[in-house]
């Protein structure tokens, strides 16, 4: 039995930070993850992806988020488990948890955050005859690393960030990268469509819209496809085609826990604490929902943030929290009594 203040469900980058602020509490953590490492999507999906909207860093990619955040939570020593599903869940008479995982661990918690991201996912394929045929050998839906299309010829489909940040990417990487879309507008972040018709003006980029890919040719590997656009069809040579239409996320077992889900994600108390209708559960991430809810790895942090507020109030009933800063306090010192908080002014005074 592995006991913990509070065990977190999901490795990604919001479980992972949700550490660092639980340890400013000096609360326990113990992670649960279905991925045999941590880093949730940035590190199985995309972890050579630039990101843009963590503040600080005008870029950073992926994997190098998730090693920092590794870093940043190495003093709190958090415990994991990880290549297992979170299968079960039991709360007791007092108010604890016990999670149970598809190999048999059992974790006991004195609270449970649930950030899942999406969930279990899988990514949404698009409706072509000789598709499976062409998987790992042309057909790619995830980009885990961009140098697998060094001087390659690349088309990408469709009209999201994802689509959009990629092709700009390996603009510089493959040799050829054409992005179709099916319809004229994109769904994607409007700094990124600039940058892409900057880039189609210079020639670094062809950009087909409103279009479609209807076909793949080749025989054991994919040689070249078909686009349909505007009524028209057009035969295009590639090495690789890479459909981004994003991901079909499933809660898995999480599902049957009892919790309030809306559209497959998990209904929380937003003005409050990212506390679900069961009293001790929390969800935190891209997998939480309530009015306003915006996706975003920093949006994650914030509400990681204030459930570990609330689960230290959980596990010291009357125990009054005064909220400290650590350029003040520093993180070995911070805790969330007076008496701590006067001596840490103090001491900084000295």
């Amino acid at each position: 039995m592995i006991k913990t203040d509070i065990l977190i469900i999901g490795a990604g980058p919001t479980g992972l930070f949700m550490v660092f602020e639980a340890g400013l509490l000096k609360m326990r953590c113990h992670i649960i993850d279905a991925l045999p490492q941590p880093g949730g999507q940035l590190a199985e999906l995309y972890p050579k992806k630039p990101i843009f909207d963590i503040p600080g860093f005008p870029s950073i990619m992926a994997g190098e988020l998730v090693d920092n955040l590794m870093e940043q939570i190495k003093q709190f020593e958090p415990g994991f488990t990880l290549n297992e599903v979170a299968e079960t869940i039991e709360k007791l008479e007092d108010g604890t948890f016990i999670v149970t995982g598809s190999r048999g661990t059992k974790h006991h918690a004195k609270a449970v955050a649930i950030a899942g991201g999406l969930g279990s996912f899988e990514p949404r394929k698009p409706e072509l005859e000789n598709l499976e045929k062409f998987e790992e050998n042309g057909v790619e839906y995830f980009i885990r690393d961009p140098e697998l299309f060094r001087d390659k010829k690349v088309v990408i489909a469709g009209g999201g960030d994802s689509a959009l940040d990629w092709s700009i990417f390996l603009t510089d990487v493959a040799s050829e990268v054409t992005l179709v879309h099916r319809r004229n507008e994109f769904r994607g972040a409007l700094d990124s469509v600039e940058k892409l018709r900057e880039l189609k003006n210079l020639g670094k980029v062809n950009l087909i819209t409103p279009a479609e890919v209807t076909e793949l040719h080749g025989e054991s590997t994919l040689t070249a496809l078909t686009i349909e656009h505007e009524g028209e069809k057009q035969f295009i040579e590639t090495d690789f085609f890479v459909p981004l239409f994003g991901l079909s996320p499933k809660l898995g077992p999480i599902a049957n826990w009892g919790l309030e889900i809306e559209k497959n994600a998990i209904k929380v108390n937003n003005s409050l604490d990212y506390q679900t209708n069961i009293s001790g559960i929390y969800a935190v991430g891209d997998i939480n929902t309530y009015p306003g809810k915006l996706k975003l790895i920093l949006c994650g942090f914030h509400e990681a943030t204030l459930a570990c507020q609330s689960i230290y109030q959980r596990l010291n009933p009357g125990k009054k929290f005064i909220l400290k800063y650590t350029t003040v306090s520093g993180v070995d010192g911070f805790d969330g009594s007076r008496k701590e908080a006067e001596k840490a002014v103090v001491k900084t005074i000295d």
